[in-house]
């Protein structure tokens, strides 16, 4: 996944490299004359405690087994390197395959040294029954989700979407309840609509969840007509998914030509949701882009990523949130969507 954070509160940088008490701008250290740093900000998380890096890497298509673990360990090392802390994983991704490749990687970091978000609700066998979020389902997922994140609790339980099959009060109970245990600390959802949000509020109260996760990007910007508003309302934030449009948004993809053979569309693990992305609409729009990009300087993969990430992070009259979701499967794309 990938995301933006939308309702989140500016907090104090995260410095990755050293410590300088002099003067800070949106990006960097200076320290006593010497070299740049680069820092990573961070942000609250809706009406949370969590204090999250703005950026923060998912594991959608990569780590579930789109690339392999060796590599999913580079990935993470370079996130943690870059000042990211924030996780953002789901139960159904490779059916457990990402929540078990990091509960191998990151078992072995202290655990208050990062934020780790998994989701219930994708189908989790050839059992047609074995999805959803009704009471057993939601109990039965959180227990095994913690186990093959070797964790004893998530920073963050989401809804990975709205289930009409089951009542409204059942889920949110259900989770309630995962937080009440101890299991979770806070809860969210991913794409559920306006009028999904308000009955869930109208039952729990606004505090029900912290934060939402829907796919935006400079190409896909539906959420901000209705959602954005009354999520931010409610004090909650935005981990929004796919901010560059799986890579769309770097220029790696051009009309009428065939996909870079490196790249996640050419992979059959990895180009499954490349539909949602790659037509001729969306990279034409992404080639009248270029000329912009041009200006600010060599189009290397840091130049794209700074463009792509443009609009998710610096949204005009919106100082809260956090664009949160590399889902980079090289660790210098990591480094480079940390710090574009």
């Amino acid at each position: 996944a990938a995301g933006v954070l939308i309702g989140a509160q500016d907090a104090s940088p995260v410095v990755f490299k050293r410590h300088c008490e002099r003067g800070t701008d949106r990006a960097s250290l200076r320290c006593c004359g010497g070299p740049t740093v680069v820092v990573m900000k961070s942000r609250k998380l809706g009406s949370s405690d969590l204090e999250v890096s703005e950026i923060s890497l998912g594991s959608w298509l990569t780590f579930s087994g789109g690339i392999a673990f060796e590599q999913t360990r580079a990935c993470t090392d370079a996130a943690f390197a870059a000042g990211i802390n924030f996780f953002d994983t789901a139960n159904v991704y490779g059916r457990g395959a990402a929540e078990t490749a990091w509960g191998e990687i990151l078992s072995s970091r202290p655990r208050e040294s990062y934020v780790l978000a998994t989701k219930v609700w994708g189908q989790m066998s050839d059992d047609p029954a074995d999805r959803g979020l009704s009471a057993p389902q939601i109990a039965q997922q959180i227990d095994a989700s913690l186990a093959r994140l070797r964790t004893e609790y998530v920073d963050l339980y989401q809804a990975h979407r709205f289930d009409p099959a089951v009542p409204i009060e059942e889920t949110i109970e259900a989770l309630q309840q995962v937080v009440s245990s101890g299991k979770a600390r806070y809860l969210g959802f991913s794409e559920w609509t306006p009028e999904q949000v308000r009955a869930a509020i109208d039952i729990a109260g606004p505090d029900l969840f912290v934060s939402s996760q829907p796919q935006y990007s400079m190409l896909w910007r539906a959420p901000e007509a209705q959602l954005f508003p009354l999520c931010a309302a409610n004090d909650i934030s935005q981990i929004v998914w796919s901010p560059l449009a799986q890579g769309v948004l770097t220029g790696k993809y051009r009309p009428g030509q065939e996909p870079p053979a490196d790249s996640r569309a050419a992979s059959s693990e990895m180009n499954i949701a490349m539909n949602l992305v790659t037509n001729d609409a969306t990279l034409e729009a992404a080639e009248r882009l270029r000329p912009i990009a041009e200006r600010a300087g060599p189009l290397d993969d840091r130049a794209r990523a700074r463009l792509g990430a443009a609009a998710p992070r610096d949204r005009i009259g919106d100082r809260r949130r956090v664009p949160a979701g590399a889902g980079a499967r090289q660790r210098q794309r990591v480094r480079h969507r940390a710090h574009p």
